[in-house]
């Protein structure tokens, strides 16, 4: 084959400039031309236009920090999974770290959502300069949490003990149990002014870096926060549910000594505060005798505790817009007689606020490791994966809860698993380009 070139000079082309003879040979391709020509291209064009330069760079540093808010998200759940592990012993469980690793993960992924959006906003207005926040750490352990780290946080509640620890030798007091709880109550509820938040309706009541920084927080947060410190002083508290309220006090082996009056209030009473002096409350009916009767919640029982409550928060955010709306609501119509028999389809699944909904359904997640037998919670996390409009996870979820449900339980999911399994071979045969519906029995 013949060779040819073809000389260009260089006043026939004004943009761009090339060396003084420039010769294209169409028989002869080196292997990296083409990437030294996008090079090229690259430099030229960004000298040319700053503008697109910056967006290079910015496309760049967003796919850095959405691999490390990844990785954060991945070794969150990593790490929780490690401290709650039933190969531990329970009372090495610490209830801290494995609330704050919950925390991590919660805002590695909303933070990671804020980046997607910056990211978008950024390709939709390319002639609009997006800043970003620079990421100046690279491990879980470095991730600001609300200000601090998670080892920062921790130290926090260090602080916190050694607080009491001042409080009691200036007042030069030994460590009676009295003393010792007095002490405690004065630092977390007077000089750090902690209190309880009456109605869970803001998620950072809900997390427990939240609550130290916010000071208000959940009564279950509170009480963690209260075990936490008096570990730390070498004091062992003890706690179980009772009705609505979790409640805790001092391990001992004279229960009826909590409930002695002294200066007005009873051990039990100073611990825990006004619950138990409401007649309304179910606390208020309890004695050393019935306190003995009451199951002491394991570190594990109190992490569920907690992480049943973010379910429940961020359902009730995702399910804002439809008020009244249970996780259950779908399974009652499927079984109504008077519905219509092809009722149940993907256009009848309330929209809902994506977000919460992933929040809920990553919290239901971490309980279902600390309880996998648990028929109703896989139940619920079926239905949420339902509303998430994760059909074939779904029909896993709720098919495995079948086999742990009791009978006349299993009999109302079947005939929703069976319809929520066609919804999924329907959403299958359109994706192979069928427009023909599929038809429910």
């Amino acid at each position: 084959m013949l060779s040819t070139s073809y000389w260009v000079p260089t006043a026939a082309m004004a943009f761009p400039t090339f060396p003084d003879h420039c010769f294209f040979r169409y028989d002869h391709h080196h292997r990296n031309d083409h990437k030294d020509l996008r090079r090229w291209r690259i430099r030229t064009t960004a000298a040319a236009y700053p503008l697109f330069s910056n967006q290079i760079q910015l496309t760049k540093d967003s796919s850095s920090r959405h691999k490390l808010y990844q990785e954060a998200i991945k070794t969150s759940r990593d790490k929780f999974t490690r401290e709650i592990s039933f190969q531990s012993k329970d009372k090495d469980i610490s209830l801290a770290k494995a609330l704050l690793y919950v925390a991590a993960e919660d805002e590695a992924f909303m933070s990671f959502n804020r980046e997607m959006d910056a990211c978008s906003i950024l390709n939709e207005r390319r002639n609009v300069s997006s800043p970003s926040e620079a990421i100046d750490w690279d491990s879980l352990e470095q991730m600001p949490l609300g200000g601090k780290t998670i080892p920062e946080w921790l130290s926090e509640l260090d602080a916190i003990a050694k607080e009491v620890e001042a409080e009691l030798v200036s007042r030069d007091i030994g460590c009676h149990l009295v003393e010792v709880l007095e002490a405690v109550n004065l630092v977390l509820f007077e000089s750090r002014g902690l209190t309880r938040s009456p109605v869970l309706v803001d998620s950072k009541h809900s997390y427990l870096h939240s609550v130290l920084s916010s000071r208000c927080g959940s009564a279950i947060l509170l009480s963690i926060i209260y075990i936490e410190v008096c570990r730390r002083l070498g004091l062992t508290i003890v706690g179980s549910r009772v009705g609505e309220d979790f409640l805790i006090w001092p391990q001992t082996g004279y229960p009826e000594e909590l409930f002695k009056v002294t200066s007005g209030h009873s051990l039990f009473a100073i611990v825990n505060g006004r619950c138990v002096e409401d007649p309304r409350s179910m606390a208020s009916d309890l004695t050393g005798t019935s306190l003995l009767g009451l199951e002491i919640a394991t570190n594990r029982d109190i992490i569920g505790i907690a992480l049943a409550n973010l379910i429940r928060l961020h359902w009730k955010r995702a399910s804002r817009s439809n008020h009244g709306l249970m996780l259950t609501s779908p399974l009652r119509h499927v079984n109504d007689a008077s519905e219509k028999p092809n009722m149940m389809d993907k256009s009848n699944v309330p929209l809902l606020r994506p977000q919460d909904l992933r929040l809920a359904i990553m919290a239901s997640e971490r309980l279902l490791i600390l309880q996998p037998h648990n028929w109703a919670l896989r139940r619920d996390h079926g239905m949420m994966l339902y509303y998430n409009r994760e059909y074939g996870k779904a029909v896993q979820e709720l098919s495995i809860c079948m086999a742990f449900a009791p009978e006349e339980e299993a009999e109302i999911l079947e005939p929703f698993v069976e319809k929520l399994h066609l919804m999924r071979l329907e959403s299958s045969w359109k994706s192979l380009g069928h427009t023909g519906r599929l038809t429910v029995p």
